[in-house]
């Protein structure tokens, strides 16, 4: 349970710090880091407890992110995106990429042929999966901007 809440209060704050680079109204922040902490900490759940794939658990916490972004955007009066995009970042698969990369720079390095092999199977699998991985966050969190189109455009207007 601990990990579950420190895994929320992490990416809450990691949120934060990527909402404040594009400088929104100050009153977002709070939300941010809501939301983020709800998608983070969903996903973390979804893996350890239900025992789901991480690609399968990263498009449903990001699809409940992006619901309950467009949900609040009435509340803090600013598009959805302004949240949502704060809150998918914390959840980008960076130890995929670098061992994806790790591998490739291995394959470049190794001529033997059984060595190449197994370092390519690693550059393709951890490649593969952050890209997986990737598309999971963007399509599952602009799902629910088209799908409650309505209240999501609201604040714009």
């Amino acid at each position: 349970m601990i990990d579950f809440f420190s895994d929320g209060l992490f990416s809450a704050i990691a949120a934060i710090g990527f909402s404040a680079i594009s400088r929104p109204p100050k009153r977002i922040f709070l939300y941010c880091a809501v939301v983020a902490a709800i998608g983070h900490a969903g996903r973390y759940a979804l893996m350890h407890v239900a025992g789901m794939h991480i690609l399968a658990a990263t498009f449903v916490a990001s699809v409940v992110l992006g619901t309950v972004a467009v949900m609040l955007s009435p509340l803090y009066k600013a598009p959805a995106e302004t949240c949502i995009f704060p809150a998918l970042l914390p959840m980008i698969p960076g130890i995929y990429a670098y061992k994806a990369f790790g591998g490739l720079a291995m394959c470049l390095l190794n001529g033997a042929p059984d060595t190449f092999d197994f370092y390519f199977y690693q550059f393709a699998f951890n490649g593969f999966t952050c890209v997986g991985i990737l598309m999971c966050l963007v399509i599952g969190g602009t799902i629910p901007i088209f799908v409650f189109k309505k209240i999501s455009f609201q604040a714009t207007r």
